[in-house]
């Protein structure tokens, strides 16, 4: 089964995100990716990676893939959020997170446990193949 991972950034975490994914490209191309509208967009042109675009959060992304995580269909959220800028669509990043802890997901916010997150995820793809 191939993972699916989910991959979100606030506006300001945005480059960060891209930054990361560039050092696990050949891992993350064996995966299914989805993404909120603008960092998906952003992934794509940036490193050609096929990714799946939801809504931008603001505008209901992160219930979109809150509703594929809560049916099993997400198997890791890296969500590198902006705690210092208050965002108007607070309630639905905390529901987003609250689903990684009801349905047991690994949800990585800051980009120390997303390295931490993807280094798994080579392991666990290497030993797939």
């Amino acid at each position: 089964m191939k993972h699916r991972i989910a991959l979100i950034a606030h506006d300001r975490k945005k480059d960060d995100l891209v930054a990361l994914a560039g050092g696990y490209v050949e891992t993350l191309q064996r995966c299914d990716l989805v993404a909120t509208g603008t960092t998906g967009q952003l992934l794509i042109d940036k490193w050609k990676l096929v990714v799946e675009r939801k809504l931008s959060g603001p505008h209901g992304g992160d219930l979109q893939i809150g509703a594929e995580l809560a049916e099993g269909r997400v198997q890791m959220v890296i969500f590198l959020r902006d705690p210092m800028t208050p965002q108007p669509h607070e309630p639905d990043i905390n529901a987003l997170v609250r689903a990684c802890d009801v349905h047991n997901v690994a949800c990585a916010t800051n980009l120390s446990t997303a390295r931490l997150l993807l280094d798994q995820l080579v392991i666990d793809v290497a030993r797939a193949n």
